[in-house]
């Protein structure tokens, strides 16, 4: 910690000697700038196409605005030249203007667009269907109408390009890897990000940012890179506010709802919201274990309620100084009944059943502290982020055994907390118009405790079951440096980073055998320092083209859940164990994309390759404390190196005014490792010199492709229809058989487009299903039949003031260039 402050104290005297440096920066090329705003509803207008023509009409430079509607073109040259300012629906608007001595930099003021008479009862403004910036280190998924009607965080990452959702768990995937962090504006949650992204109803969601190949100033953890999830921040003058409302249901019912207040006087600006998410759910599942000829029929039940609360304040001191505080408070309560149905078509004499009944509860509670000091050169500032996350779980779960099962009954318990901090430290310095320095320092304070205790789950060496109690504590503290440097150069623009991070990891877990009083102590200390390249390299030609070249080092830091020794769950068959000596896998990842801009929309399109080093993966181990019933474990290792590589491709198309069409194709190849043990079934008294250990490899290609229609019958009335189709999926012990469905809904507006109702029907043709193919630890295959086919009825209102917006919170990274594209 004395290190930190010691980076922190030289960090501030930097700024302080960078802030007293003079800048006379002297270019003999002018820069265009102002503000477009909707001539009717005096709003900002963003992602609007701003083009400097020439006398001839040919296209000289261009961009577009940010989301307040402001925007700047740099490096304009000398002459007459035309702003043309288009939007879709929208009137062009056209000035003639003069570069040149006395009048280089040109304000043009609040332009206001109005929109074209012949679109007004035809058209939808853009702001009705989602969209895609290609910023320089991230694809930025702008929510619409269309997204945020779907219901919850977890609807919306369904339709959204790379990203898959697991049907059954509610897991993210990126790019076909589970190794992604997802978080909340910015910030890593300790809330289970399932849990999370059920928990956040879409309407709270302004942008989804797919950060696959992050710069040197985020942290390098997660191997397919970061899903961030911005949520809508309301700045208006004034009292505003939002209500939204959702129904679902096939077999349970499932709503949501959320309730977003704010409140702006000029200094000060007060905002709360609270959302809600309670559902049921049923899921049935068979089985069947082809070898020794027996199925196992499954009944999944569960019964969630969880309640999210969140209030803040931004103190405007004046127009350099910014304090903003806000918390989040999190409660969760679950019941979740489990029933497994054992036949044995040979010998009904073994038949059994295990009956699991498990109550779960958890809180957490989210803490932030942010100071941002403005100096007097514009874009110059110095931000501190202090966030803290604690987390605390039961789980309460009771395993029945019936008929011929050789488990006796047995109770669980498991107790968990967990604490996260989070402190951040950032310079941004524009040394000119076209270089930016970025320095920055990061403490991430982790630790995670988890006690657990069963009283007949291990078995001993006179086969007996006994009373188990484990204590699994977990440390991480990890101290980190950046530096990030940004230049353009005419039509080309690069960035280079470098981070530096020391990481210290200290683990202990505990086993007692409560019968006998015996306690077995296993310790785990891990110290390295680690340097993580970024580059950026950027080349627009023209407003229609932009090409981008990145590379970056990552690693996957090993999760609670991997090292965890504690059973995560249990089978009469198999149990899930974290292995606690794992080490964290380094990839080195390189992509390009290229993005194109046609009349109708755009085309983008990517290809990645990364070099994975030292791969985490499963591994299939044969229980050794039971022989007798030929148990499993499922475990994760190390294997050596591996390679994995993808093609993507979207596009935001409009062929006519009434129809607005988004597609996307995402295409992952990864070769993974991993090993296999098994055990002759047929012994009767086997032991370890029976084991017999299979290394296994495997090539998973899968593919998916995606298409979103919007349909616009009115100013009003949308109806939308979504399909997809994602490919096999191969693992080390599974296959998943392709799946494919579609979606239909509509949305209404009225009450002057405050109030929007939506319905939905998803899975109209019935066809979607999970089958799977498994070959370890047993050659079995497996269908899962959840809630797939329902029928959803969706409210929002929202209420307050609307004329005037004020200034909000700057992010992180709001500086980095935009190439508008489709979802």
């Amino acid at each position: 910690m004395k290190n930190l402050f010691f980076l922190c104290f030289a960090l501030m005297c930097l700024t302080a000697k960078a802030n007293t440096t003079p800048t006379n920066t002297i270019d003999n090329r002018g820069s265009v700038f102002g503000t477009v705003l909707d001539a009717k509803l005096k709003q900002p207008l963003p992602y609007v196409n701003v083009i400097i023509k020439n006398d001839k009409n040919e296209t000289l430079t261009g961009g577009i605005t940010l989301d307040d509607g402001s925007f700047k073109i740099e490096k304009v040259a000398d002459g007459s030249v035309i702003v043309s300012i288009q939007y879709i629906g929208y009137k062009t608007y056209s000035k003639n203007i003069t570069i040149g001595k006395g009048s280089y930099k040109i304000n043009l003021g609040d332009i206001y667009l109005e929109e074209e008479a012949e679109s007004l009862e035809a058209v939808t403004i853009i702001a009705e269907t989602s969209t895609i910036q290609q910023k320089v280190d991230r694809k930025v998924v702008n929510v619409g109408k269309d997204l945020a009607n779907m219901g919850t965080a977890t609807d919306i990452m369904s339709a959204v390009p790379s990203v898959s959702v697991d049907a059954q768990t509610g897991d993210i995937s990126l790019r076909g890897n589970q190794n992604v962090r997802v978080m909340v504006d910015g910030k890593l949650s300790n809330i289970p990000a399932a849990q999370l992204l059920r928990q956040l109803p879409s309407t709270s969601i302004k942008q989804i940012e797919l950060i696959t190949n992050p710069s040197a100033k985020y942290n390098p953890e997660g191997m397919s890179g970061l899903i961030n999830i911005i949520l809508h921040k309301n700045t208006k003058l004034g009292f505003n506010g939002g209500l939204s409302t959702g129904l679902r249901y096939q077999r349970e019912a499932k709503f949501n709802s959320s309730l977003n207040m704010n409140y702006r006087n000029g200094k000060v600006n007060l905002y709360g919201s609270y959302g809600n998410n309670i559902r049921k759910g049923v899921n049935f599942g068979r089985i069947n274990q082809i070898e020794n000829n027996t199925f196992q029929a499954i009944d999944l039940r569960d019964n969630n309620k969880s309640h999210l609360f969140k209030i803040g304040v931004d103190f405007y001191l004046n127009d350099k100084n910014t304090i903003s505080f806000f918390t989040n408070q999190n409660t969760f309560s679950g019941k979740n009944d489990a029933t497994s149905d054992f036949t044995f078509i040979d010998t009904p004499l073994n038949n059994q059943r295990q009956v699991t009944f498990s109550e779960s509860d958890n809180n957490s509670g989210q803490y932030n502290f942010n100071y941002k000091l403005d100096f007097t050169k514009t874009g110059q500032h110095i931000e501190l982020e202090i966030d803290h996350n604690a987390f605390d779980n039961n789980v309460d779960t009771d395993n029945g055994q019936f008929g011929n099962s050789v488990r006796p009954d047995f109770l669980e318990f498991t107790e968990t907390e967990r604490n996260r901090t989070t402190i951040n430290l950032d310079y941004v310095d524009p040394i000119s118009e076209n270089a930016k320095l970025e320095l920055g320092l990061q403490a991430l304070l982790f630790d995670n405790d988890i006690f657990y205790e069963s009283d007949a789950r291990v078995r001993n060496e006179n086969g007996i079951y006994i009373p188990t109690s484990t204590d699994f504590f977990y440390e991480r503290d990890i101290y980190s440096a950046y530096v990030n440097y940004n230049k353009k150069v005419d039509k080309w623009s690069y960035q280079l980073g470098l981070r530096a991070e020391n990481v210290n990891v200290d683990a202990i877990a505990s086993e007692i055998d409560l019968t006998n009083n015996e306690e077995l102590i296993i310790p785990f200390e891990n110290q390295y320092f680690q340097v993580y390249p970024s580059v950026f390299l950027t080349y627009s030609p023209s407003e229609k083209h932009s090409y981008q070249l990145s590379y970056s080092r990552r690693i996957d830091r090993p999760g609670v859940g991997q090292v965890n020794p504690i059973p995560v769950w249990n089978t009469p068959l198999v149990s899930n164990f974290g292995n606690q000596s794992l080490e964290p896998q380094f990839t080195n990842s390189v992509e390009f994309n290229y993005t194109k801009n046609l009349k109708i929309g755009n085309i983008t399109g990517g290809v990645f390759y990364r070099l994975i080093e030292d791969e985490i993966n499963r591994a299939v181990k044969v229980d050794r404390s039971d022989l007798q019933s030929n148990r499993f474990i499922l475990t994760f290792d190390n294997f050596s190196n591996t390679t994995a590589y993808g093609v993507e491709l979207s596009s935001n198309l409009r062929p006519t005014k009434w129809w607005s069409l988004n597609g996307s194709f995402d295409l992952y190849s990864q070769t993974q490792k991993g090993i296999a043990e098994s055990i002759d079934p047929t012994l009767t008294n086997p032991t370890e010199n029976d084991i017999v250990e299979e290394s296994v490899e495997v090539v998973n290609t899968i593919w998916n492709f995606r298409v979103f229609n919007n349909f616009s019958v009115s100013k009003k009335l949308t109806f939308t229809a979504f399909g997809m189709y994602r490919g096999k999926n191969t693992g080390l012990n599974f296959e998943v058989d392709p799946m494919y469905f579609v979606n239909l809904g509509m949305r209404y507006s009225f009450l002057d487009n405050k109030a929007t109702l939506g319905l939905s029907f998803n899975d109209v043709l019935n066809t979607q299903r999970i089958a799977i193919l498994s070959e370890r630890p047993f050659l079995q295959n497996a269908n899962f039949s959840p809630e797939f086919r329902t029928f959803s009825l969706n409210f929002n209102y929202r209420f307050g003031n609307s004329k005037y917006r004020a200034k909000s919170r700057k992010r992180r990274d709001n500086n980095e260039k935009q190439v508008q594209g489709g979802l």
